[in-house]
């Protein structure tokens, strides 16, 4: 009886102490809280980037649009800049307005329709094998490996 006793009084010693501890099980769970806050963390300072990324790319947008209207401005008064002799497309040539991703053929973004001075139009740098065309009254970035339409100012020329 008293090795009975003895057996239980160290039972019941030796639960609490084993309930205290953390299991294997526990402890893996634990680990992955920690790798889940962690991440969490991660990804609001990524989130916080992404937002000010986007905050930039707004910005840059407004520029745009900002140097834009300071061009039409620039335009209206000094209308003299804008005045150019009568357009003279290629034979057969029939005007119709052209918007983003239209393809013209060859002869109408030939080099003696460049602008090569797009400076004085204030008009921006065209990219490695892009250039500004006339076209009409009008002014068209143009890809020229395929002649595609990047960009159209319409009614540029007076």
């Amino acid at each position: 009886m008293r090795k009975l006793l003895m057996a239980a009084m160290a039972a019941s010693m030796l639960v609490p102490v084993a309930a205290s501890a953390q299991g294997p099980g526990e402890a893996r769970h634990d680990q992955r809280d920690y790798r889940h806050d962690r991440n969490e963390a991660r990804r609001d300072t990524h989130d916080r980037r992404v937002a000010e990324a986007r905050r930039d790319r707004r910005d840059a947008r407004d520029d745009r649009r900002d140097r834009r209207e300071d061009w039409r401005d620039y335009r209206d008064s000094h209308r003299d800049v804008y005045r150019r002799p009568d357009y003279r497309g290629p034979r057969g040539y029939r005007y119709r307005p052209v918007a983003v991703g239209y393809r013209f053929a060859p002869p109408y973004y030939a080099r003696e329709y460049w602008l090569p001075d797009y400076t004085r139009y204030r008009l921006p740098p065209p990219g490695y094998g892009h250039r500004w065309v006339r076209y009409g009254n009008d002014v068209v970035l143009i890809n020229i490996r395929n002649g595609t339409v990047l960009q159209v100012f319409a009614s540029f020329f007076f």
